[in-house]
């Protein structure tokens, strides 16, 4: 099988000649700018400075020479502006707090304040108040919260759907020009047009946004969920129609060159429970969650890829009524993600995309054995006719030791090879 056809094969839950691999085709499937550059040094490649290309969570490109090493199936489209509002081009080299030369997209600047942390401004622009913080002793930005005083009598939608808007011709010749490149790698296409994901609450704060309006602190946007129902109705309600006329213009620039598309990374679940019941994911978020995958079903043969990290098996059967297609990054450590249950009870109706390894626990922490281990347990779960992609469960952090990646990489490659 081609590339391509392996993830497709995989996510038509059909039995692919292997299990298709992704690494790097979105903000919750890659890897730490550190972890790339110690896999490139494993691989004997050219040790050069790693673009930033996700400078939120500081992910590094996995460019071709290490796609083609680790067996990479999927390319991925990305919008054009970075999650700090400014755009990835223009590269220059950056030395980060904890001693890596990278490269950094222009707008990409920076302060150091007095406790020795690095701010990071929205567009680039240092008159601006800051929106990101990496601790001096950090790997990646934390959301500066910029709430501003909240009058509940001149709350108004408006303010908290500032950032969505029409898109812009220059923005749908971007996506065609990156899904035509991504297409021509062969591999499958997984494309982040963005504007569909409802209340992410990495988005919900607006780091892109100088001056944010409405509410946008991380709490409140929560208890707004409850006391504010109405308010969170008319933003959805809003942003979803503003969405699909998008989709309409994007999808007759980009046709079926894309495969899968990431509508939502909106975590429900926590560790051991979750952030809301089904009534109310029902109620607030079901809606406009299915006119999008609606329309994307009656319209392209897209797939639809739904992120949501924790303990989310008790919004299994909501989010295929609401058409997901594909479910990451299937946190099997939390509660009730057990991946044997997982398979079993939903592995028909949903791909699994992620699950490979436990990134908190075995990856960083255990033997190239244990993981090795894992990960040829997992595939044997998952794997078995078809509606899995492998890949970690999240993005691969910065101080997993280089054995223990590559101990990951040829246990799929020796489950693969004995197939």
């Amino acid at each position: 099988m081609t590339r391509k056809d392996r993830v497709l094969t995989a996510l038509a839950h059909r039995q692919p000649d292997r299990v298709p691999i992704d690494f790097g085709s979105t903000a919750v499937t890659g890897m730490h700018v550190r972890a790339v550059a110690g896999l490139r040094r494993h691989y004997g490649l050219a040790d050069r400075p790693v673009k930033v290309i996700e400078p939120y969570q500081m992910l590094g490109e996995i460019d071709e020479e290490l796609a083609r090493i680790i067996g990479v199936d999927v390319a991925g489209v990305c919008p054009r502006n970075t999650l700090f509002g400014f755009p990835n081009e223009n590269w220059r080299e950056w030395q980060t707090p904890f001693g890596q030369v990278v490269l950094v997209p222009e707008g990409f600047r920076t302060t150091v304040d007095t406790n020795r942390d690095v701010l990071i401004y929205p567009q680039g622009d240092t008159t601006a108040p800051p929106s990101g913080r990496m601790p001096a002793a950090g790997y990646f930005f934390d959301t500066i919260v910029r709430q501003p005083p909240i009058d509940e009598d001149k709350l108004d939608p408006r303010d908290n759907l500032e950032e969505f808007a029409p898109i812009s011709d220059a923005d749908v010749a971007y996506l065609a020009a990156e899904t035509r490149r991504a297409a021509a790698t062969g591999r499958a296409v997984m494309a982040t047009f963005g504007g569909t994901a409802f209340g992410d609450i990495a988005l919900v704060p607006a780091p892109f946004l100088k001056r944010p309006r409405g509410i946008r602190d991380i709490a409140e946007w929560y208890m707004s969920t409850v006391i504010r129902r109405d308010y969170v109705h008319a933003i959805f309600e809003r942003q979803c129609e503003i969405a699909l006329d998008n989709l309409v213009r994007i999808h007759a620039a980009v046709g079926d060159l894309v495969d899968v598309v990431f509508i939502c990374g909106t975590d429900f679940g926590t560790q051991t429970s979750a952030f809301c019941s089904v009534d109310t994911l029902r109620e607030l978020y079901t809606p406009h969650y299915k006119r999008i995958n609606d329309w994307i079903h009656g319209h392209t043969n897209w797939r639809t890829f739904k992120h949501s990290c924790g303990a989310v098996e008790v919004f299994l059967d909501s989010f295929i009524e609401c058409g997901f297609d594909v479910l990451n990054p299937v946190q099997c450590s939390a509660t009730g993600m057990e991946p044997d249950h997982l398979k079993a009870t939903y592995g028909d109706r949903l791909t699994f995309w992620g699950g490979g390894v436990d990134t908190q626990h075995v990856l960083p922490f255990r033997t190239p054995a244990e993981v090795r281990e894992q990960v040829l347990r997992r595939c044997e779960i998952f794997a078995p006719g078809g509606g899995f992609i492998f890949d970690a469960i999240h993005n691969v952090q910065a101080n997993v030791p280089v054995e223990n990646l590559a101990a990951l990489i040829d246990a799929v490659h020796e489950f693969n090879g004995a197939r």
